[in-house]
């Protein structure tokens, strides 16, 4: 059991800074992967940045999921073909059902992140955190829609999680890190000790505050490099 996020951020952190991963960059899922993944972040010496997961439901089944859209440049739209063929839905009633989505979409990538441009994975190592996978549907979405991104490879990274889901997600990513695997798992938040629903302003907080603590670094390394480079010339 974990004490809170940040507790489980920081175990997950320093098991991933024992891997050798070329250009991390970690990518939240909010609400409750932001201050995990900040966490980790800090432990890589990383840039953060959130992906932003939107489910199209079915029509008169909100729940059941025919697509999703991933916030992008543009966005993703990740479709679940089995549900579609099973309500017959054609492109233009998909299209209508996505359209749909948008605007909440919209509305939570401008709450998380503003005016910011969304980082770009193509060549990195992405690391997807959230602070748990129940069933995967979400994090699997996110994959699938990193793909299209070219990232040199995607490691899913959560503190805890069922084997089967593990084992269902390690079919998309290249690879899977997971602290936990209770053999009887319950709802997520059992598994903490401190458990609090996160709100807007939490996670747009836990985002700059990363930031700041990624670009403090860049400068200090970039000072570093200039007083060596001062010092081997001096000799």
């Amino acid at each position: 059991m974990f004490r809170d996020r940040k507790q489980a951020g920081e175990r997950l952190g320093t098991e991933l800074a024992g891997l050798d991963l070329c250009q991390p960059v970690v990518l939240a899922l909010p609400r409750g992967g932001v201050p995990v993944a900040a966490e980790v972040a800090k432990a890589l010496g990383a840039p953060l940045d959130v992906l932003v997961v939107r489910k199209v439901g079915a029509p008169g089944n909100a729940e059941l999921a025919v697509a999703a859209v991933v916030d992008g440049n543009p966005p993703d739209v990740v479709l679940n073909r089995e549900i579609i063929e099973a309500y017959a839905l054609d492109d233009a009633e998909l299209a209508s059902l996505v359209a749909l989505e948008r605007p909440e979409l919209e509305r939570r990538r401008l709450a998380y992140k503003g005016n910011r441009r969304s980082l770009s994975v193509a060549g990195k190592t992405a690391i997807l955190v959230d602070d748990g996978a129940a069933t995967g549907t979400t994090m699997k979405v996110a994959i699938r829609a990193l793909r299209h991104r070219a990232p040199r490879e995607i490691i899913v990274a959560v503190p805890v999680s069922p084997q089967d889901t593990l084992a269902d997600l390690a079919t998309e990513a290249d690879r899977v890190v997971c602290l936990s695997q209770p053999g009887r798992f319950r709802a997520l938040g059992y598994h903490y000790l401190r458990f609090p629903q996160l709100s807007d302003s939490e996670v747009t907080a836990a985002l700059d505050e990363a930031g700041r603590l990624h670009k403090t670094r860049k400068r200090h390394m970039v000072g570093d490099g200039s007083a060596a480079e001062k010092n081997r010339r001096s000799h």
